[in-house]
């Protein structure tokens, strides 16, 4: 059944298209329709037969895709393995063998074999994920994949606007779509909602499936949705083609979908289907459905089940005698066994290749081919950080048109017309200014107000084989970005066994010292970074620093959190000249600021400054104080701290985020555990109070570290 949206008249949208509730069989021959059955039983039987393995305990966890083989059958035969990309949820396993995935490879999957199709046993079964399918490799997390779809479908986009791009977007087919699909619950989530508002404002060609059986585990669809109906939901959404179907028959899917489809890649931009599924088995094997769900309700499921009514259809209207199916049901269980046995007796990955693909492989941003001398040009005068910023964007964005910037308020401005009669803005600390006069809109362009919603589609963009350096505004809003970052961003290479990546560059203003910043500006917080496996964080504490790391962050192949003091951005203190289109310094790399003898300090970003302050106090009291900057957080100079402690034999940590649990104390148990036995005193840190930053800038003053506290620590320790 369609639903016609109201806002069909609105001229970005299509007229809806009125369907035949009836199923139409003449479309599909019987050839096909015995395929749809014999895919639907496989999907069952390798459901079942996981269960089994299961409960002989040689499969580690099981969760089904009953009762939604239908609507997953009709979507394989719609769509386009090495054209379209998909990206699905556990519960589509009849989509993904209609695709091409083998019972071997899916069976393999559940066993953890090392040669499995998604991760080499790193992802749980039912996780999908396969580079010959253009499947891109599945979280546990439901809904973050929204984006990502829209990320993908936006880089075709893109493409299709510039024909010399196509060529360095990964897969670039015309005519693709990017496909999503979610249960009823996921639809709660926000990254839902605002993957449906960029689809529908970019206009972009990606097919939203909600599979509805009416529960999230245990909550009913009446709790997660208004009304209980997620189609009437969404009518309201200008350009969004909105339909209904009955997801336990196949061939009203069929018949849907395939106009649907074609819609979409005659450049008619996004649609959702809701398909209303059923649910014969509990959510999981950890799950038993019957404590929430009556015998009532589930009798009634029981009759809708796909496996029961399609091939009484079959038989009902001729297509296939009730021997005829025997048969295939036979077929598949063989095949099913067949590909159970070889699963099972497949080794598992060694565990010498745990930590392979946690970074890039084929580049490493740590080595020489980072480490460049700056080649300023004659007559270059020194300029600010936020300046030498702007100027290693503009630099790349010039070398490599797969640069793409976007965030909020980045854009001169997103109405191009008025920019001959504005200044225009560029970002709120003009980081980004002129970029879009040079680059255009399409490479340089505000986003929503929705952190998720940056980092989400940065990442959709970047697995296509685009560059994203986006700007989340302020590192006290990254938080709703947070899971994309934690859960998907650092992840994907590693669960995927290398097959998916996403060198996304994350630059986020950070840090206090402000005088008015108070709590909501003047946050740090690296160590939420710098402890995730996956992800490179630095924090520069000069221009000519912020420009050279910035330049190799671009450059490399691992997903960046560029952290930039916002502090730092205009001092005098910390200025340079412009090192050069070329200039870069490779991660992990530390910066002797101040050489000393009796004893080292570590510090990076505005400690630097301050640290500085400190060591010429010192020094008029004969107390030479050597200073590291370490630039680079993850990884970070072990070397030179070493070296530098086994001369000095004292160390002290300053960082301006809080004491306790504060990147100090990671550095501080390392010396302690590696260079006791050259420490002449206790490790020492001076960190911000165990708060937050206040409004009030004595407040403030007293809350972050100054070079006075510095000193007296430094002090302290030389002569213990």
């Amino acid at each position: 059944m369609s639903t016609q949206s109201p806002q069909s008249a609105n001229p970005r949208g299509r007229p809806r298209k009125n369907r035949d509730e009836q199923s139409k069989i003449e479309g599909l021959e019987v050839r096909q329709l015995l395929a749809m059955y014999r895919n639907m039983f496989l999907s069952r039987e390798i459901d079942d037969e996981e269960i089994r393995l299961k409960g002989k305990g040689q499969i580690f966890f099981q969760i089904n895709s009953c009762g939604h083989e239908a609507i997953n059958t009709a979507l394989g035969m719609v769509l386009e393995a090495g054209k379209d990309w998909f990206f699905p949820y556990y519960r589509d396993r009849a989509l993904m063998l209609q695709l091409g995935l083998t019972p071997v490879e899916m069976m393999k999957m559940a066993t953890a074999a090392r040669d499995e199709p998604a991760g080499a046993g790193r992802q749980m079964p039912s996780h999908w994920g396969s580079e010959r399918l253009q499947v891109v490799n599945q979280s546990s997390c439901t809904g973050s994949q929204c984006l990502h779809a829209v990320g993908c479908a936006e880089a075709w986009m893109k493409g299709h606007r510039k024909e010399e791009l196509r060529d360095r977007i990964r897969n670039w087919s015309d005519g693709e779509v990017a496909f999503v699909s979610v249960g009823d619950g996921t639809t709660s989530e926000g990254e839902f909602w605002e993957s449906l508002s960029t689809a529908c404002t970019l206009d972009l060609p990606v097919l939203f499936v909600v599979e509805d059986n009416g529960y999230a585990i245990s909550v009913p669809v009446e709790v997660n949705t208004p009304g209980g109906s997620i189609s009437k939901l969404v009518l309201g959404f200008p350009g969004l083609d909105v339909h209904e179907v009955d997801g336990c028959d196949p061939v009203a899917c069929h018949t849907l979908l395939k106009d649907v489809v074609s819609d979409i890649r005659n450049g008619n931009g996004p649609a959702l289907v809701h398909a209303h599924v059923v649910r014969p088995y509990s959510h999981s094997l950890s799950d038993d459905e019957s404590a929430y769900r009556s015998a009532e309700e589930l009798e009634a499921d029981a009759l809708k089940d796909p496996l029961t009514s399609f091939p009484l259809f079959l038989k009902e209207r001729g297509i296939a005698t009730e021997e005829q199916l025997e048969e295939i049901r036979n077929q598949v269980k063989q095949e099913v066994r067949i590909a159970s046995d070889i699963a099972v007796s497949s080794p598992q990955a060694h565990p010498d290749t745990i930590l392979e693909h946690v970074y890039s492989e084929d580049v490493d941003p740590t080595g020489a081919d980072f480490d460049t001398e700056p080649a300023p040009l004659a007559q270059a005068q020194p300029t600010t950080m936020v300046d030498l910023i702007n100027s290693a964007i503009r630099d790349e964005m010039r070398r490599d048109p797969r640069i793409h910037v976007f965030g909020e308020d980045v854009a001169d401005a997103s109405r191009s017309e008025v920019l001959t009669d504005v200044k225009g803005k560029g970002g709120v600390f003009k980081a980004t200014a002129g970029l879009q006069r040079e680059f255009g809109d399409d490479r340089v362009y505000n986003s929503p107000l929705a952190e998720a919603n940056i980092v989400g589609r940065a990442i959709g963009m970047a697995v296509r084989g685009l560059k994203p350096v986006v700007e989340i505004q302020f590192l006290d809003y990254i938080w709703p970005a947070f899971h994309q970052i934690r859960s998907e961003l650092a992840l994907l290479r590693w669960r995927s066994a290398g097959i998916d990546r996403c060198p996304v560059v994350i630059r986020v203003a950070s840090g206090g010292y402000l005088r008015g910043g108070a709590i909501y500006h003047s946050q740090s917080a690296e160590t939420m970074f710098t402890h995730i496996p996956g992800l490179r964080v630095v924090m520069p504490s000069n221009a000519q620093d912020a420009n050279g790391l910035l330049r190799t962050a671009i450059r490399c192949d691992d997903p960046v959190i560029f952290l930039e003091h916002k502090h730092l951005y205009r001092q005098t203190h910390n200025k340079s000249v412009d090192p050069g289109p070329d200039y870069m310094i490779p991660f992990g790399k530390a910066a002797r600021v101040r050489e000393g003898k009796d004893l080292t300090i570590l510090t990076y970003g505005a400690l630097v400054h301050r640290c500085s302050t400190a060591a010429k106090t010192l020094a008029q009291e004969g107390i030479e104080a050597e200073i590291l900057d370490l630039r680079s957080l993850a990884p970070y100079d072990w070397e030179a701290i070493r070296e530098s402690v086994m001369r000095t034999n004292r160390v002290l940590i300053a960082h301006e985020e809080t004491l306790s649990w504060g990147y100090g104390a990671e550095i501080a148990a390392r010396i302690q555990d590696e260079l006791f036995d050259h420490l002449d005193a206790p490790v020492r840190r001076v960190a911000a109070m165990d708060c937050f930053v206040a409004y009030a800038p004595q407040l403030e003053e007293k809350i972050l570290p100054q070079p006075e506290k510095v000193a007296h620590a430094a002090r302290n320790l030389a002569l213990y």
